[in-house]
């Protein structure tokens, strides 16, 4: 019988559903027809196909063939058909056994010449053929990914010649090596320490509790007082990611069309998108749907610097992904969810002209203004905001003091992210209300005081919680089982912000 099945998978945002390519050959005038919801690049395979068979010394059934890419409602896009077409159509005019199909998995692209080219996104489909216990055929371009999964059921080939050859049980393929050597979490080294930030003391710290307890952190500063500098140096403190977590972020990044080597494997990601970004290059979206900046960088730091500068309408698209941790973006073709809890941290000037001293060109009326470019309920999510002020004259002359290293800090930071996941299971920044009241260590006499705080300032119900948050973190850095007064009234010193648009209230 001239039918022939074989097993792929198409790409779903970070998810691989699979499919199967069902190849009939019938008698009547030639034709080559694909159904089953196929795009434009994939209805060009009928071409890429023709050619790589003949060109690759395989004969091309001068007959009706009928391609169907199951099921039938998934759509279909890009040349990783091309690869089990032409093994479907191979396989069905019987110039390969139909039985040496059983239990694998194709997925390529094909040159004319017979050449099997790289594909973009193919960390999910190893990461699902994994989970199916499925042998895997794909480019040897894409080789990297596969040493990212460590998954031992993975083949390469560069040509088709050489996939007919092993389903012949003619050649072997090559595979991932069992002893390539991975980079370790221990062998993660930073180019920048935070000992070469000189003074910003209050600013050290509260990025030593940002990197703590997950925080977001708002900058407010005149120009060239180290805000950059310091958004740079987070990346330092921060601990490498779990296995998991890294192949979560190394999914997200396939998907984008940018791979990683196992040396970035466990690093954070940071990004930091120019200021004229959109909100679609900020969120994803797309005819074909893509993750955006927020979700490349999940699990790591998203910097967005002269954050003023940014449309309102662009940064108002973080507010329910800052909340939620993922961000779903809904197409005519489709509905994709997209994994993005990242940490915020911006830099902000606090006028038009950069300063709000007495040597300010701007007006209180022009400063606000400028400020308002920036929605109260966008500003209400930051956990921090902080004054980077001018450093006092003589700093930068002065000896250089043995100031605290990177390596240190992170120590502290570690301890206290371990003592957090140990007591809640998450981070602080994550703790919900419930959470904070069974795990929160505060005592009623503190709560009662920090409410009456947030009123006093002025602060939302959200406010309340993310000082309690913060000054939590703070207690965990310090040791400290319970929060205390204390902690609490550092936390509440963290609120540069609200200072600044009060005063420019009076």
């Amino acid at each position: 019988m001239a039918i022939a099945s074989v097993l792929t998978r198409a790409s779903c945002g970070v998810d691989a559903p699979p499919v199967t390519v069902e190849v009939h050959l019938s008698n009547g005038l030639p034709a080559f027809n694909l159904v089953g919801l196929p795009e434009t690049s994939v209805k060009e395979a009928r071409e890429r196909v023709r050619s790589a068979l003949i060109n690759a010394g395989f004969e091309f059934p001068m007959r009706r063939i009928t391609v169907n890419l199951s099921p039938a409602d998934l759509p279909k896009q890009g040349g990783r058909y091309d690869l089990p077409i032409a093994i479907g159509i191979l396989a069905a005019s019987e110039q390969i056994p139909l039985n040496s199909l059983t239990g694998h998995e194709f997925v390529g692209e094909l040159a004319l010449s017979g050449q099997i080219q790289p594909c973009t996104g193919l960390l999910p489909v190893i990461i699902a053929a994994k989970n199916c216990d499925h042998k895997l055929i794909m480019p040897l371009a894409n080789r990297h990914d596969a040493e990212l999964v460590d998954y031992h059921q993975v083949f390469f080939a560069n040509q088709l010649t050489q996939v007919s050859a092993y389903l012949h049980g003619q050649e072997k393929l090559a595979g991932v090596d069992p002893r390539a050597e991975w980079i370790s979490q221990d062998d993660q080294t930073h180019q920048y320490c935070m000992s070469e930030v000189i003074g910003q003391y209050q600013a050290k710290q509260a990025l030593e509790i940002t990197a703590a307890g997950g925080h977001n952190l708002l900058m407010l500063g005149p120009p060239g007082t180290g805000k950059t500098m310091l958004a740079s140096r987070v990346m330092s403190l921060l601990p490498p990611l779990s296995y998991d977590e890294a192949l979560e972020v190394a999914a997200i990044h396939s998907v984008a069309g940018q791979s990683l080597t196992p040396k970035q494997f466990f690093n954070r990601p940071f990004r930091s998108p120019h200021h004229t970004s959109s909100g679609i290059s900020l969120v994803g979206g797309g005819s074909v749907p893509k993750p955006g900046e927020i979700s490349l960088a999940h699990q790591g730091v998203l910097f967005l610097d002269e954050v003023a500068e940014f449309p309102r309408k662009v940064l108002d698209c973080l507010r329910e992904p800052m909340e939620t941790g993922e961000i779903i973006i809904s197409r005519a073709a489709a509905k994709l969810t997209f994994m993005s809890r990242f940490q915020l941290i911006a830099a902000l000037n606090p006028s038009p002209c950069g300063d709000v001293d007495d040597q300010s060109r701007a007006s209180p009326v022009q400063i606000h203004r400028y400020l308002s470019r920036l929605s109260g309920p966008f500003l209400d999510r930051f956990d921090l905001t902080i004054d980077v002020p001018k450093l006092p004259q003589g700093t930068l002359t002065q000896k250089a003091e043995n100031s605290e290293t990177s390596v240190s800090i992170a120590k502290r930071v570690k301890l206290a992210r371990e003592s957090q996941l140990a007591r809640a299971g998450v981070l602080n920044s994550q703790l919900s209300g419930k959470q904070l009241k069974q795990t929160g260590g505060f005592s009623e006499d503190d709560l009662i005081f920090l409410e009456q705080s947030v009123h006093k300032l002025g602060l939302s119900v959200r406010s309340f919680h993310r000082l309690q948050r913060v000054a939590r973190t703070i207690a965990d850095l310090q040791g400290e089982r319970h929060v205390n007064r204390s902690h609490i009234s550092q936390a509440l010193g963290y609120r540069a912000m609200d200072r600044l648009l009060t005063r420019l209230n009076k």
